[in-house]
This record gives structure tokens, sequence and C-alpha cells, in this order.
């Protein structure tokens, strides 16, 4: 089966994109979501496809363009689909480094023997002798050498108050020095016995110990080799004709070495198969199929931006020479007004529109901090953070005081919060309490995860105000009270299965993009750290404008 698919049926291919869209901030283009229905229902008809989809997989399609200009759509999965990675229909890898009679495959398989050799030495019998008894003798030797100790203390005891009486001989003290330092030189006698015993059984392990750690090195540096070799064959390429391999994309980040399963997603396999076949790219997108990964937020049906720890280096690498969209944040302008609700002396709070940075990062253009500090004279820094795509109140403090006043404030949880947000359906329940802890999802910046063993207590109050029609669905407008404060808390708690399982409208890490995430923070009241006066502002956002 080819892997270039035209479209076919009413479709109207005139409406094509004058920019490819930014892979990782888009709203799938109306192409791409016909691809995808494709792409579906293909899977959907292989039952071994559509067993493993149902697990959870990452699907994508590229629309293209071939030389005589018709158009078309490629598609991919990312990792392997049944078990492989090369399949009718999708696009094949970028490099195919499991096929059977592959170096990567012949040096895995020698590693893997390393690895039985290991096991076999431990199962020898005379290792496993020698072992045990080491550690039966390891064990003779400390209870031994304890009860020693023990009895000495004892003895120790009984002279102690033996002189404590008074009314020894300078014979009578003689003795008793001479029983303290012939324990002690039995006890070291003892020691120098264990320690010729002990050595006897570690020489008779070892011989297989060095076997194993000779071995355990030869697999180390064949594994380190093998890595290196799949990291510098895994070669890309851009519109340009350039190349580059993993090890050079990955060399000038921070991460330096690769993560593990780079290049291995849907996105760089499509990218990658139109290069080489002179398609040229018109839009992209990557969709969900099947169950959510454990603790993760992960729709079926839903469209994603790419993964940014594998594929922003690759991709930023691959889209080189292309006229890409910019992401939203982009585009935001350095004039944006910002609605003072509320100033004193000491401090304000502003109205933050949705789509601006809190404070500076590492991407996002200008913050509303800088904005502020742009615009007025004097110290000002802002004393908690929103997300950058919700709306809403802000406190900024004017002194270094106050800012440290405010912050202790928010972290003792001694400022009452509240947010409105419109949810892409109606939760089961109306109003009730989400607990669920969370941490950083590492691999998928700046995502979360549900983490119930090492993440962070995570619980919202939320209550169902009204149920309304957008963009013809069912919609619930929701009041959120966080308990806590945790990065993308409310998002989560609202996307999660364990949760609402109603993601945010607008969400594009958690559920679908829309023109705006419709979360906004409405209200804020708290004790005036300096004029001790309670500070109790609102500010609603009824249609997330």
């Amino acid at each position: 089966m080819k892997k270039f698919h035209p479209f076919i049926g009413d479709v109207d291919l005139s409406d094509q994109p004058e920019r490819f869209n930014n892979p990782f901030s888009y709203v799938a283009h109306p192409l791409c979501v016909r691809a995808a229905d494709e792409v579906r229902r293909v899977v959907n008809e292989d039952e071994r496809w559509r067993s493993d989809a149902e697990k959870g997989k990452m699907f994508g399609v590229l629309v293209v363009c071939d030389k005589a200009g018709e158009c078309g759509f490629l598609a991919a999965f990312s990792g392997l689909l049944d078990g492989c990675n090369d399949h009718p229909f999708f696009v094949p890898a970028v490099f195919d480094f499991i096929s059977p009679d592959s170096y990567f495959k012949r040096e895995e398989g020698e590693i893997s023997n390393i690895n039985h050799l290991i096991e076999n030495i431990k199962a020898n019998g005379e290792y496993v002798d020698a072992t045990e008894l080491l550690a039966r003798k390891t064990c003779e030797r400390d209870a031994s050498l304890e009860a020693m100790r023990r009895d000495m203390r004892v003895a120790k005891e009984a002279r102690d108050k033996r002189r404590a009486a008074g009314g020894l001989s300078p014979e009578e003290e003689e003795a008793l020095l001479n029983e303290s330092r012939f324990a002690k030189a039995e006890y070291r006698r003892k020691v120098k016995w264990w320690e010729k015993e002990i050595s006897l059984c570690k020489d008779a392990v070892a011989p297989f110990e060095q076997q194993i750690d000779t071995l355990r090195e030869e697999r180390k540096h064949r594994s380190a080799a093998l890595q290196q070799w799949l990291f510098d064959n895994f070669v890309f390429l851009n519109i340009m004709g350039e190349q580059c391999s993993l090890s050079q994309i990955f060399s000038a980040t921070s991460q330096r070495v690769p993560p593990a399963g780079a290049g291995e997603c849907a996105a760089p396999k499509l990218l990658q198969y139109a290069f080489l076949h002179e398609l040229k790219p018109l839009a992209m997108a990557e969709f969900w199929m099947g169950a959510s990964p454990v603790g993760e937020v992960r729709r079926d049906g839903c469209f994603y931006g790419s993964c940014t720890s594998k594929c922003r280096p690759i991709l930023g690498f691959m889209l080189r020479g292309m006229d890409v969209e910019p992401a939203s944040f982009e585009e935001q302008s350095r004039e944006c007004n910002v609605e003072v609700v509320f100033e004193d002396e000491h401090l304000m709070i502003v109205n933050k529109p949705a789509g601006i940075l809190s404070v500076p990062g590492k991407e996002g253009g200008e913050s509303l901090e800088e904005m502020l500090q742009r615009k007025y004279a004097g110290f000002l820094r802002v004393a908690h953070r929103l997300d950058m795509a919700t709306s809403g109140l802000l406190v900024v403090a004017k002194s270094s005081g106050v800012y440290t006043a405010m912050q202790r404030l928010f972290a003792e949880r001694s400022v009452q919060k509240r947010y409105i947000a419109l949810l892409d359906g109606v939760p089961r329940v109306s109003d009730g309490k989400i607990s669920l802890p969370l941490s950083a999802d590492y691999a998928n910046r700046p995502r979360q995860m549900v983490d119930n063993v090492s993440g962070k207590e995570a619980v919202t109050m939320y209550k169902v105000l009204s149920v309304e029609n957008y963009n013809g669905r069912s919609c619930a407008r929701v009041q959120f009270v966080p308990v806590t404060g945790r990065t993308h808390q409310l998002r989560m708690h609202a996307a999660h299965a364990e949760g609402l399982d109603t993601p945010i409208v607008g969400d594009e890490l958690y559920g679908t993009k829309d023109r705006r995430l419709m979360l906004h923070a409405e209200y804020l009241s708290f004790v005036h750290p300096v004029t001790g006066v309670q500070v109790s502002v609102e500010v609603s956002d009824n249609n997330f404008e």
C-alpha cells in the first residue's frame, strides 16, 4: 500500500493553509481533521492495530502536495504499532534499527548473551556455595563479636561499681586493670581470627566476582557504544537538504544526550518521508487514540502539540527554512493594556490578559511584570503566578518587603482565591472536592501528571454554576476554589479521569485548543500586609474575551 493518500470525496482542497502550522501550538486544519478521521478508520479496520491502539497511542498526519500539485496526506504512529515500525499505509521509521538482521539487533543479542553469561556464573554451584558460606560466616562473626562486646560492657559495669564502692587495695585495682586488658586483648585476637576466616571465604568468591565484573564492564561499554551508534545513525533532513544526526541536534541543548525514544515520534517520521520524496508539507497534526496513560491526560480523538523533550530540538532543525506560524505567545503585543483594579502606595492588583506570562521566563515574549516595569517607575514584582493561558487577578508588590510578605501569605494559604472556567462538557457530579497529587511530567514539560507516590498534595473545591451552549455543545460554567496552588492544578483536576473528566475549553495541553483557555482568576481576598485592612477584589470575565 502506498504512503501518499489522496483525499477522496467531498473535500475542499482550495482551503489550503498559507503557512505551516506550529507543531507545538495549533488548531488542527480541516484537512488534518479529515486525514485523522481516515487514519482512525484504517486502524479500526485492522483487528491487531485496533487492539494495540486501544491501549493508547499517538498518531500523526501530514497534509502534503506532490510535484504534480495533487494534495493528499501521510500518516504515522509514534513508537511501534503491533510490535513493528513498518506497516502498509504508514510512513516508515526515520531509521529502522529493529529489523532482525540489523546491526542493532545483532549487537543487542550479544549484550543479551553477556547477561546470560552473568546469570550462569551466578547460578554456578561453587559460586552459590561460596557466597552462602561467606554470608553465613559474616553473620557468625557479627554475632560472636557483638556477644563479646556485650560481655565486656557487663564486666566493665561491675568493675566500675567495685571502684565506686571504694576500699580497693592496690593489688585489687591492678587485678581489675589486668581483667580489662585481657578482655580487650581477647577481643582483638578474635577480630583477627575472624578476619582470616572471612578472607578465606572471600578468596573462594573472588574469581567468580572478577568474571562478573569483567562481563559487566564489557556490557556497559558495548551498551554505550550501541546507544551512540543509534544516535549517529538517526539522521534527519530539512527542506533545504541539510542533514543532522540525533547526536548533533542534542549536543546544542541543555540535555546534551538524546532521551529514550527520540526520533520515533510521528512528527519527525512524517516530515522525513516528505523531504525524502519531495512532497511539500502544508499542515501537520498529532492525535491520540485509546486509553490515557496512567497519571496523564490524553483523550481519545484529541489533537496535541508535539512533545517538548524529544521533538522540540528535532523539529527545530527539520522545520528550518520553512514558513512556520509562530506560537501564539509570539503574536502578543508589547503594548498590551493591563487593567489596574486596586492600587495603594504598597501594592496593586491587575487583571492579566490571557496569553501573557506573569513573570519573565525562558520563552514567551515580554511578561506582565516586565510590561508594568516598563510602564511605571520604581520597584514592581508579581507576588504569585497565573498560567500564561489564564487571565485574571494578580498582586503586584511595590517594595521588596511587601513582595516577601505577600509571598508568605500565598504560601500559608491565607489568600482566598476563586476561578471561573468553562468546561468542554458537563461533569457527572455538580459540586464537591477533587484531591489528586501532582508532579511534573519531565518528559513532556510543561505538562503535569497525577502521581500518587511522589506528587505534591493538590486540592480543589468546585461547583457547577450553569450549563450553557458553546459552539453547539453543552458546556458547564464552573467555579473553582483551589485549596492548594500547584502548577496546572485546575486544568489537571478538570481534565483527569479521576477528577471531573471534563477538560477546560481551549486547554491545548489536556483537552482541545480553542481561541483561548477559558479559565479566569476572578476573585482575591487577603489581609493587607501593611495596613491590616481586608482587601477583596473581584473581576468577572463572563465571555472570556
